[in-house]
């Protein structure tokens, strides 16, 4: 067993934290398929499973990756890129009942955009790879309870929603901001990673 590990320790792609990204990812077109054929209550227990069981992966891989020693800069971009998907699908799922999602969604996509792009900059430039910030973090966490309450109580008022989605889109906004200031600062190579 010891042997395995520590070939897997050398594998930056096929680790046992990364694996579990790729396990994430690989979730997600199976839960947007469950959730969207599903026809019974028990359907949608099914599609909850497979969600559960991906923010159960995501919620061990991190706590492997530093017990086992195998903490790398490929792991710390995949990681947000499975919370990313997941939080996409999800949004995506909510869009049928609460319109308003879109311009989540919208919003979202382009703040995503923005981070990919600082982030190949900021690797070309300084040669390391940013975890994500304690903001990115909170606000990641009040997306997905938020997107949690919409799909669990499917029976919420349209105010109720839509004004969900809007305390959803300002933790984002701000987020970014905060994101932005913290890349310009790194830019000027006056500040690095605040986790």
């Amino acid at each position: 067993m010891k042997r395995i590990i520590d070939k897997m320790r050398r594998s930056v792609y096929f680790n046992i934290p990364n694996l579990l990204g790729y396990f994430r990812i690989l979730l997600l077109p199976l839960f947007l398929f469950l959730y969207t054929h599903a026809e019974s209550v028990g359907d949608y227990v099914i599609a909850f499973f497979v969600l559960a069981l991906s923010y159960l992966s995501d919620l061990v891989d991190g706590k492997i990756a530093r017990k086992l020693d195998m903490v790398s800069d490929f792991g710390k971009a995949l990681d947000p890129v499975a919370d990313k998907l997941t939080q996409a699908a999800l949004a995506l799922v909510i869009t049928w009942r609460y319109p308003a999602m879109l311009y989540f969604l919208m919003l979202f996509l382009i703040k995503e955009i923005y981070m990919v792009v600082m982030g190949l900059l900021l690797i070309r430039r300084k040669k390391v790879v940013m975890g994500a910030q304690s903001y990115g973090k909170l606000s990641t966490a009040i997306n997905d309870i938020g997107c949690f309450i919409l799909l669990l109580f499917p029976h919420l008022s349209y105010f109720i929603g839509t004004l969900l989605i809007v305390v959803m889109m300002i933790v984002m906004v701000i987020s970014w901001i905060k994101y932005i200031r913290f890349h310009v600062l790194l830019w000027k190579g006056e500040k690095r990673d605040e986790d």
